[in-house]
């Protein structure tokens, strides 16, 4: 399991800074934020695991990370569930609203990493029936390493409340979009080279589309956490200004 923290005692200190006042409202607050870092543990599992078996073609752990994705779901309809709960009962404001509606949003980004650990699982199993798709592309598996890696910053930064750790993440999305182009680029070559195995290169330009999305969902969590320190919103602004911290118009 992924080294992530998941206790109430983080960096984000609840009680500063407060407007809705109410031990109830906070300890609903700690416990919808205790969830969500034990459910980003889980999901970053879920894509080291996906990623595992599309590098070194192991069927078995695809198929696992398919069992498990009815459970994740489950998980993620309940924080969104006790998210729409604390706002209908505490009706928070101000500082308060934004670490509930921050929790939605990171929440959101779970549930579509875990889908994407699905689609690269699902691709592993439809690879596997040609001979030759293994090992993958270099390229292919720099790329998905990458984006793993700048998931597990994007998380340790929400963790540890850490908005120039947020940044780097961001600032690393355009360098990602660029190893992404290449593979591309790759891919479709080899396609032209042996029309006869169109469908395993098909297939491989769909895992990297999907891995591409893994760094973009990546890169949100990390807007959510100076959202969440600075409620400054980072979306449709420029890559380079918002890992800047540059002002938007």
């Amino acid at each position: 399991m992924p080294d992530i923290k998941t206790e109430a005692t983080t960096p984000w200190d609840w009680g500063q800074e407060r407007v809705t006042v109410g031990r109830h409202f906070l300890r609903d607050l700690e416990s919808l934020w205790s969830e969500v870092l034990k459910l980003a543990a889980v999901v970053e599992d879920a894509l080291n695991q996906s990623l595992r078996a599309l590098c070194d073609g192991r069927v078995e752990l695809a198929d696992e990370i398919r069992r498990r994705q009815p459970s994740m779901e489950r998980w993620e309809v309940q924080i969104e569930r006790e998210c729409v709960r604390v706002l209908a009962l505490h009706q928070p404001v101000a500082s308060d609203l934004r670490r509930v509606a921050a929790i939605l949003r990171i929440n959101s980004d779970l549930e579509r990493l875990s889908a994407l650990a699905r689609h690269i699982a699902k691709r592993v199993k439809k690879l596997a029936s040609d001979p030759e798709a293994f090992p993958i592309p270099q390229p292919l598996e720099n790329l998905g390493m990458e984006a793993l890696a700048q998931v597990h910053e994007s998380l340790d930064s929400l963790t540890e409340a850490d908005v120039p750790r947020a940044r780097a993440v961001m600032a690393a999305e355009k360098r990602l979009d660029g190893q992404y182009r290449s593979v591309l680029t790759l891919l479709k070559r080899r396609i032209v080279e042996d029309p006869r195995r169109i469908d395993t290169g098909l297939r491989l330009i769909n895992t990297a589309r999907n891995i591409e999305r893994i760094a973009d969902h990546a890169a949100k969590i990390a807007e959510a956490v100076v959202y969440l320190k600075e409620g400054e919103i980072l979306r449709h602004r420029p890559p380079a200004d918002r890992a800047a911290g540059r002002p938007g118009l």
